[in-house]
C-alpha cells in the first residue's frame, strides 16, 4: 500500500536492500561465478551483462582456491576493471573457506541460492541441462542481477551455537524414529505395554521397567512374571538409580507388570520383536543421553552471550527453546526487522490479491457437514455441489439441435455458509466453480 510519498514501506526495504548489495557487486568490478565441487573448481569472470571475460578450470581443493582468485584480478584488471566480486553456491562447507579467502584478499562475496540456480539454469535454454561450465555463468550472471545474498558475518560463538543446533536436529531425528520403531514393534506383539502409561515414551518410570522386561529376561514375558510384582519393582528402582533418574512412578510399573499376562499380538514374533526393541531401546537411551548433554552446551552458549535472562523472559519460551531458534537464524541483530525473521522462519501470511476484487475466494474449499445447503439435502449430511443437468436436445429440420426442456431453476446467490456450496457449471472446466450461473443461450449450437 503506497502512502504520500509514492513510496510504500516495502519499497523502501527492498530499495535498501538493493542498495546494500550493490556495494558488494558495484559496476566498477567484475564479477568471478566458481562451481564448487571437490576436487573440480570452475571460474568464470564475467561483466554485468554475464559476457564472459575468462573461464579457466582449476584441479585443486577449495582451500587451494587463493590462486583462482588472484588470476580472476589479473583478468579483470586486464579487461578495466578496478576489482573483483566472488559469487558462489552455499553447498557443503566450501563456500566458507572461499569465502575466507576472499576476505583475506578484501574481495567483496555474496552467495547465490542453489533453487535460484536451478530456477535459472531452466529459463537458461528451457532444458535440464546441467554443467559446471554452464553453472558457474549462470552463478554470475544472478550475482550482477543482485539475485544475490551477503552470508552472516562469521564468529566464533555463533558458529558454535549453530553447530550444536545442527547435531541436536540430527539427534532430535533419531530419537523420533526409534520411537516409533518401538512403539510400532509393541503394538504388534505387546500392545498392552503401552497401555501402562498416557504417554510412555515421556515417562522415565515407564522406559526403565521395559528395559528391565527385555534386558534382564531377554523379551521372556513368562520369567519376568515368574519374578514377582515386588522383585520387579526392586529392578525397576535400581534401573532409575542405575540412570540417574529420581522416585519411580509405582503405578506405572505395576500396570506393565499387569500386562504380562495380556495374549494379545503375534505370539511367533514375539521373541524377535522384543529383542531388537532391547536394542533400539538402547539406541534411544544413547540418544536422550547425548540430546541431553548438547542441550546443555546451547543453553552455556547462550550464556556466554549473554541472553539467557533476556529469552526467558518471553513468557511460554525456554532457554533451550530460545538456543534453538537462534541457532537456525543466528544473530537476530542482522535483520533489519522483526518482519524479516517472521519471513526467515516462514510464518509470514501470504495474500494472494489481483485485480479489483480483493477477498473472493481463490478456491471453493471443502463443505460443511450440515450446513443445508442446498435444500434438497437432508439434514446432518454433507452438502454436496450441484451439478446442472444438461437439457435434451432434439434436432430441427434444418439439423440444428433445439432444446426440449427449460433449465432448472437456481437460486439467486448461495448462503453464506461456505464457498464450496456453489453449484458447478457444467459449462466451465472440471473442478472450477462458478458463480452466478452463466444461464444457457436460447438455442444453442452443437459445433
Amino acid at each position: 500500500m503506497g502512502n504520500g510519498s509514492g513510496v510504500s514501506r516495502g519499497d523502501r526495504n527492498r530499495n535498501a536492500r538493493l542498495g546494500r548489495l550493490r556495494e558488494l557487486v558495484p559496476p566498477r568490478h567484475a564479477i568471478v561465478g566458481i562451481d564448487l565441487a571437490d576436487a573440480k573448481q570452475m571460474v568464470v569472470v564475467t561483466d554485468h551483462d554475464s559476457q564472459v571475460l575468462a573461464r579457466r578450470t582449476f584441479w585443486c581443493k577449495a582451500w587451494d582456491l587463493g590462486v583462482a582468485l588472484d588470476w580472476a584480478v589479473e583478468q579483470a584488471a586486464r579487461a578495466g576493471f578496478a576489482g573483483v566480486s566472488v559469487a558462489c553456491e552455499p553447498t557443503g562447507h566450501r563456500w566458507r573457506v572461499l569465502g575466507e579467502l576472499a576476505a583475506q584478499r578484501g574481495m567483496p562475496f555474496v552467495c547465490v541460492q542453489p533453487l535460484v540456480v536451478s530456477w535459472a539454469r531452466r529459463t537458461e535454454d528451457l532444458t535440464a541441462d546441467k554443467t559446471d561450465e554452464k553453472d558457474a555463468v549462470l552463478i554470475a550472471r544472478l550475482a550482477g542481477q543482485l539475485r544475490c545474498y551477503p552470508p552472516e558475518p562469521v564468529d566464533e560463538t555463533w558458529g558454535r551455537l549453530r553447530h550444536l543446533g545442527a547435531y541436536r536436529e540430527r539427534l532430535t531425528v533419531d530419537a523420533v524414529a526409534q520411537t516409533q520403531q518401538i512403539r510400532d514393534l509393541l503394538e504388534c506383539v505387546w500392545p498392552a505395554a503401552l497401555t501402562a502409561a498416557a504417554k510412555p515414551f515421556r515417562s522415565r518410570t515407564w522406559t526403565r521397567a521395559l528395559a528391565v522386561v527385555v534386558d534382564h529376561d531377554h523379551g521372556d514375558l513368562d520369567r519376568t512374571r515368574r519374578l514377582g510384582l515386588a522383585r520387579f519393582e526392586r529392578l525397576v528402582r535400581r534401573e532409575i538409580g542405575r540412570r540417574g533418574g529420581q522416585r519411580p512412578c509405582m503405578p506405572i510399573a505395576r500396570r506393565l507388570f499387569t500386562a504380562l499376562t495380556d495374549p494379545a499380538g503375534v505370539p511367533a514374533l514375539r521373541a524377535g520383536a522384543l529383542e531388537r526393541i532391547a536394542l533400539t531401546l538402547a539406541d534411544w537411551h544413547t540418544t536422550q543421553a547425548r540430546l541431553d548433554d548438547v542441550q546443555t552446551r546451547m543453553t552455556g552458549v547462550l550464556d556466554q552471550l549473554g541472553l539467557t535472562g533476556l529469552v526467558t523472559s518471553i513468557a511460554g519460551l525456554s532457554a533451550v527453546g530460545a538456543a534453538t531458534i537462534l541457532a537456525q537464524t543466528g544473530d537476530l541483530t542482522h535483520y533489519p526487522s522483526a518482519r524479516a525473521v517472521v519471513k526467515h522462519a516462514g510464518l509470514a501470511p501470504r495474500e494472494k490479491l489481483s485485480g479489483p476484487t480483493p477477498g473472493a475466494p481463490s478456491s471453493p474449499g471443502r463443505a460443511v457437514p450440515g450446513c443445508g445447503w442446498p435444500p434438497t439435502a437432508p439434514p446432518g449430511r454433507r452438502c454436496a455441489p450441484t451439478v446442472s443437468t444438461p437439457p435434451a436436445t432434439t434436432t430441427s429440420p434444418a439439423g440444428r439441435p433445439t432444446r426440449s426442456n427449460p433449465p432448472r431453476p437456481r437460486p439467486s446467490s448461495p448462503p453464506d455458509c461456505c464457498a464450496s456450496c456453489m453449484p458447478w457449471s457444467p459449462a466451465g472446466s472440471a473442478g472450477t466453480p462458478t458463480w452466478p450461473p452463466t444461464a444457457p443461450a436460447a438455442d444453442p449450437q452443437v459445433r
